[in-house]
């Protein structure tokens, strides 16, 4: 984990393991809402959730494959996988909202952290 603005990483598991991403982020996370969002090679970015100390979303047909977490006390978000398939393989984005509070898919600038994930066939 880095509290650094970007930083990249690469990750493999097997089809149906868990997989943990952990954020560490350099705002306050009680504060500002963190997105996740993934992007398959060859596709659109998709929206995973956002979440805050205070509450959290996580997309409806999502839902049974990802759940977020967030610790305040070290300003880390988590992103948790299961069921995980080949076709889950992508980028996966950990972003702040903007000060606009909304954050545009198509102009994921203030990415904070990002890590390729590959799931075998």
């Amino acid at each position: 984990m880095t509290k650094s603005l970007y930083s990249l990483q690469s990750l493999t598991v097997r089809p149906g393991q868990p997989l943990t991403i952990r954020c560490q982020v350099s705002y306050s996370v009680s504060s500002y809402w963190t997105y996740w969002i993934r992007q398959p090679e060859g596709h659109a970015l998709e929206w995973i959730g956002w979440i805050r100390t205070d509450g959290k979303k996580v997309k409806d047909s999502l839902s049974s494959k990802f759940s977020l977490a967030v610790d305040g006390s070290s300003n880390t978000v988590t992103l948790q996988g299961q069921n995980l398939q080949p076709g889950d393989s992508a980028v996966y984005y950990c972003a702040r909202e903007t000060q606009h509070y909304k954050l545009f898919l198509n102009t994921v600038t203030q990415s904070l952290h990002l890590k390729t994930v590959f799931i075998l066939s």
